[in-house]
């Protein structure tokens, strides 16, 4: 490899003048590659998001099940916490009287909280819709400047890897209702930073920027940044094993540098953490089953693609938001082919070995292919019951090959573009092509919300709620958390009985469930819904229900028209022994 193929990370360190002069110089006047690599990101984030921009309003993305209903409702009580000065760690607006921790959910904190103004003025959805759409394309434009400043390639070659770190398909798929696994901008800057203590040694500026940084994206999401230090830390074994020489010099520098960062970060975060495991409504762990991806999702395309709309191949997603894999066979074949042809350059060898393990990781404790288990056990096996690590579903480790896919790729196209030897650029545009167009998303597809019953909308509740509870019929759960969005539109003015969260289940094992603990009364209406048929009320169901009521604080029952209404409202008015009313829209029990 001649002197201008070199990557940085291979190459002497600049002169500390020169490169501050550099960097100024890059400060003042943006580069129009910059500017052009950040308008396209942006316009293709704003090209698979449209849908939710075109309808505000009501739009709901169609592949987000209960989850955007869950996430505007964390963006609206902090902000709601924020206006009201309490502790947006902890809120009763759900599970109530028990209450919801917060930091023991995906709340992001580092984002609700910053835009806690947008989401006052103009509601949780245009939250929604900036966290998104900002986070694929910032997460695409973050991966690019690593790529051009860190591996000193092209910004062309770059900014092809930045788009397939930003738009990849587990992107695409968190898109639909992860905003935590979409936000990931940070993760290329705390790389950026680690590689620059380990090449040219510590400084105060840089110790205290990773310190910030590593909390920040704490704050944004615990789990994203525990899959990405693992993948840094098999890239960076990978590195120096290639490179044993440059071993000793950067741990020299790491040990004057990283632990005062890594102090920083614990002092950040020690009292959200803190509150995290053992403030009120924590719990210890979360039994999530084996979430492992199947062999064959690695080869074919993503269902949110051209590929995928082209040439639809049997599904083995857990659910639409976890395509984590779906690489497609092209992407892979044309990866290993990179690896083979960058084999000697110590930073390729380290990009594919990452990428190997980590994928590894994601096909979980057992290889299953095409939905038939081999038997053959794999690490993850030895894996999953390790502290903090058995938290990860492991299907979500495949996103973590990404950046390496991409830096193998983004190395091999510099390599060809510089040397220009005909006719290998055109073939290996020509392979690019054939590997990343079937990738190309598509819209995420939006649908209608359903809308909130006039006896929200209208104010009209507050004729029936003092410093009680709303107890909707059936109670918001996992399934169904449409009624959290009916709180959001009351402006937050109740406490809503259950709800959609992560929280104790009840039991002594500080074990976790999603939603709350079931009460007799949840079970039961929930059933009737179901079922569609009402079950003999019995005087032990109407004492449950009388304690249930007593319990929730309640001040009034709710059912709106939906299915099973009919079974529903008779079930209430039999446990209750009273009639409902019809007021705006919705059925109502006053039970203060």
């Amino acid at each position: 490899m001649t002197t201008t193929d070199r990557t940085a990370l291979e190459q002497p360190a600049q002169a500390p003048a020169s490169r501050f002069a550099a960097l100024s110089s890059r400060t003042r006047r943006p580069h129009p590659a910059d500017v052009a690599a950040a308008v396209a990101y942006t316009l293709a984030a704003l090209f698979v998001m449209q849908g939710q921009w075109k309808n505000l309003a009501n739009g709901y993305l169609a592949n987000s099940a209960q989850d955007q209903a869950m996430w505007e409702w964390f963006f609206a009580v902090a902000a709601h916490s924020v206006a009201h000065g309490e502790n947006p760690l902890w809120s009763d607006l759900q599970n109530f009287p028990n209450g919801v921790n917060l930091m023991a959910n995906t709340a992001m904190f580092g984002l609700s909280i910053p835009l806690a103004l947008i989401t006052l003025l103009f509601g949780p959805t245009l939250t929604w819709a900036i966290a998104l759409t900002g986070g694929l394309a910032g997460t695409a434009y973050a991966w690019y400047w690593l790529f051009s400043r860190t591996v000193a390639a092209s910004r062309g070659a770059s900014a092809l890897g930045g788009a397939l770190c930003g738009f990849a398909p587990g992107m695409i798929s968190h898109a639909n209702g992860h905003p935590n696994f979409v936000v990931l901008f940070l993760l290329p800057v705390i790389a950026a930073l680690v590689i620059e203590i380990a090449r040219r040694g510590p400084s105060a500026r840089k110790t205290v920027a990773l310190g910030l940084v590593a909390a920040l994206q704490f704050m944004l999401g615990a789990e994203p940044l525990l899959i990405f230090a693992i993948a840094f830390g098999i890239f960076a074994v990978a590195y120096y094993l290639g490179s044993p020489s440059r071993l000793l010099p950067a741990l020299k520098n790491a040990a004057k540098s990283l632990p005062a960062a890594a102090a920083l970060t614990l002092i950040l975060i020690a009292f959200p953490l803190y509150w995290q495991f053992y403030g009120p409504e924590s719990y210890a762990s979360l039994e999530h089953g084996p979430m492992g991806n199947d062999f064959n999702a690695l080869l074919q395309f993503p269902a949110q693609s051209i590929g995928g709309d082209l040439a639809p191949g049997k599904s083995y997603r857990i659910n639409p938001t976890e395509d984590n894999s779906y690489f497609g066979w092209p992407l892979i074949l044309l990866t290993l082919v990179a690896a083979v042809s960058l084999w000697r350059v110590a930073c390729a060898r380290a990009a594919a070995a990452t990428a190997v393990v980590v994928t590894v990781l994601s096909l979980g404790s057992e290889l299953i292919i095409g939905g038939v288990n081999t038997g053959v056990g794999l690490p993850w096996e030895w894996l999953s019951d390790t502290t903090l690590i058995e938290s990860i579903l492991e299907t979500r480790f495949a996103m973590a090959a990404i950046p390496g896919i991409a830096l193998l790729l983004v190395l091999t196209t510099d390599r060809v573009f510089r040397r220009g030897i005909t006719p290998i650029p055109a073939l290996w545009s020509s392979a690019l092509a054939i590997a990343l167009l079937p990738l190309l998303p598509t819209p995420l597809a939006t649908i209608e919300r359903s809308p909130t019953p006039q006896f929200f909308a209208s104010g009209e509740w507050k004729n029936y709620v003092d410093d009680g509870s709303v107890v909707t019929v059936p109670l918001p759960r996992p399934m169904d958390a449409r009624p959290l969005h009916w709180q959001v539109e009351a402006d937050m003015g109740f406490p809503l009985a259950g709800g959609y969260f992560v929280g104790p289940d009840g039991t002594d094992e500080r074990e976790a469930k999603y939603g709350a603990v079931d009460r007799p009364t949840a079970l039961l209406l929930a059933s009737v819904r179901e079922s569609g048929t009402v079950p003999e009320i019995t005087r032990q169901r109407q004492a449950e229900f009388r304690s249930d009521l007593q319990f929730w604080d309640a001040d009034v029952v709710v059912l709106q028209p939906d299915r099973s209404t009919s079974a529903l409202r008779e079930t209430v008015d039999e446990l209750l022994g009273t009639d409902s009313e019809y007021i705006d829209g919705v059925w109502v029990w006053d039970v203060r």
